[in-house]
């Protein structure tokens, strides 16, 4: 179960943004100066490029930016809590 788990919080956000943007490319162009920043934002923190998806073409202001924090935990979590899950198995 814990890899089921593990597999949402890593595949999931890369999966919803893909079909978001061959659903809605212009959408990137209007959030996204440069094809940079989404690139990155897909490998490295995938939620929080998906929360400022849904947040910046309205501006962000006070509930967006909480959100943003909270995916940017989730995105730390999801690094994190394997390490975390692991650090007993390294021990010598």
């Amino acid at each position: 179960m814990c890899c089921v788990i593990a597999s949402v919080l890593i595949f999931g956000p890369r999966i919803a943004l893909i079909i978001w943007w061959l659903l809605r490319p212009g959408l990137f162009g209007q959030v996204f100066d440069s094809l940079l920043v989404p690139v990155l934002g897909f490998l490295l923190l995938p939620w929080t490029t998906l929360m400022y998806l849904v947040a910046a073409p309205g501006g962000i202001s006070g509930l967006e930016w909480a959100l943003l924090i909270v995916a940017f935990l989730v995105d730390l979590g999801a690094y994190g809590g394997g390490a975390y899950g692991n650090r007993n198995r390294w021990r010598r």
